[in-house]
């Protein structure tokens, strides 16, 4: 008889975890990042889930990441998750030009790809903490969508407080809004002086603070949160059986715009659980990090550059750990010895890397601003399909790269309404295509957020004084 799941560190010095704990710890006390002891094998399923519905799929898949959580249970609990969202498919899919395919993923309560895992997180909250008698306090960090899809995912619960910190200035004025006007008394928005990487920076200092960790019970909605990548592997599977039955073609690959690294680890993992997928094409912006490693094997981290598409400006990718935990063969301590590396000299060399070829599975390219407007613009003109500014990107790192006869398939991650001065930069004009009712509502909304400076001891009693 084989033993339940567990969840792994990858810097090693954390003890296996079952799924319901691994949900509540979020990031590990060793700082790493929590990984399946094994993954999971999908292709004696995949016949049989071709035809699911996405609420029924999504219970498949997750049902192999949580064998301790009651099935009736995490089936309810999906179902009532993508209720809440609009229309009657949560992830529809509609072709673009040629072989290229667009996966929607803004029909979600919030308009972005993060709805799709944060409204099941929220709710396997609510079900763990309710069973246990607990309390929570949430603490996460956003460059843009995590964070009102995260307070959209928890408002009012009575066992959950969440923390969001943003770069103050530095997501959309839109995108701000949507989170400093949910005025729940368990929410609090902090505006941080400083980048994401400086609100992720700090997110890690009060999680590898253990003892305040323990005494204010730190949960983490951030892609560390293995939840997460579960629930967006979904989307994965849904969408490649529906172009692979529409083109008849046996394999697709994927388009993803990346900032903090879990999107597209989340297709990379439902590869290695054996979707057909030829290959990953990740997409940068001119916070090109990622894209010049997966080029070269160099990590090097710059300063960021405020662009177009603000939940990609990033320099340090999270989840560009659990990837390299992988590459380096589960070895723990070589794992933990690269991040040393990093974090004291800003720069990473991959072992044995040859420029060119680093990952057979994942290929890499960056969008500046003017090929982003230049993308929106011409799609809109030719399709009247409107792209916000992080899809754009996904696009035009899919035009980069011959498919063959192969469908690519562009994830697009937000709702152009959320980017509407980019919209007007790239069409001279205003749209309706780039107006949502839910955003509409916001112009007159009152909003509540403490600005904060980048300093740990400052947000540690801030979290102190307001958690539960």
């Amino acid at each position: 008889m084989t033993s339940p799941l567990r969840y792994l560190s990858t810097r090693g010095a954390q003890a296996p975890l079952p799924f319901q704990d691994a949900v509540l710890c979020g990031l590990a006390d060793d700082g790493g990042l929590l990984v399946p002891e094994t993954l999971p094998d999908a292709r004696p399923y995949l016949d049989d889930w071709k035809g699911l519905s996405y609420a029924d799929l999504a219970f498949a898949v997750m049902r192999l990441f949580a064998p301790d959580f009651p099935a009736h249970r995490l089936r309810a609990l999906l179902s009532d998750a993508y209720a809440s969202f609009e229309g009657d498919d949560p992830a529809p899919v509609r072709p673009l030009e040629g072989d290229l395919w667009l996966l929607e993923l803004f029909h979600g309560p919030t308009l972005a790809f993060k709805d799709f895992a944060l409204q099941v997180l929220g709710r396997l909250f609510a079900e763990i903490l309710s069973a246990r008698g607990e309390k929570l306090n949430i603490v996460a960090a956003t460059s843009g969508d995590t964070g009102s899809a995260a307070i959209c995912g928890v408002r009012g619960q009575e066992r959950v407080g969440i923390f969001v910190m943003h770069p103050h200035g530095r997501v959309s004025p839109l995108q701000e809004r949507q989170m400093t006007s949910v005025l729940d008394g368990n929410v609090f928005n902090i505006a941080l002086e400083g980048s994401f990487d400086d609100c992720q920076n700090l997110m890690k200092k009060l999680f590898g603070d253990l003892p305040f960790k323990r005494e204010y019970r730190l949960g983490a909605v951030n892609s560390v949160n293995w939840a997460r990548i579960a629930s967006q592997i979904v989307y994965y599977f849904y969408a490649a059986f529906r172009v692979m039955e529409e083109t008849g073609k046996d394999e697709v690959q994927f388009a993803v715009p990346t900032g903090n690294f879990g999107d597209i680890l989340a297709g990379w993992y439902a590869k290695r659980m054996g979707l057909p997928v030829r290959r990953l094409v990740l997409a940068t912006n001119e916070n090109d990090i990622l894209a010049r490693f997966f080029h070269t094997g160099r990590y090097v981290k710059g300063e960021v550059v405020r662009s177009l598409s603000p939940s990609m400006d990033i320099q340090v990718a999270s989840n560009f750990e659990r990837w390299l935990f992988e590459r380096l063969g589960r070895d723990p301590l070589a794992t933990a010895a690269a991040f040393e590396t990093f974090a004291a000299t800003g720069e990473y060399v991959l072992p044995g890397a040859v420029k060119g070829a680093i990952d057979r599975e994942i290929v890499a390219a960056a969008c500046d601003r003017q090929r982003t407007l230049a993308t929106i613009a011409k799609h809109y003109r030719a399709q009247g399909i409107l792209l916000d500014p992080h899809t754009a990107a996904g696009v035009f790192a899919a035009k980069q790269y011959d498919t063959g006869s192969t469908p690519t398939i562009c994830l697009a991650t937000a709702h152009p309404a959320k980017f509407p001065a980019a919209i007007r930069e790239a069409l001279g004009e205003d749209v309706p295509e780039a107006h949502h009712p839910v955003l509409d509502a916001l112009a007159d909304a009152p909003t509540r957020m403490a600005v904060l400076p980048n300093d740990c001891e400052t947000v540690r009693a801030f979290v102190a004084e307001h958690a539960k």
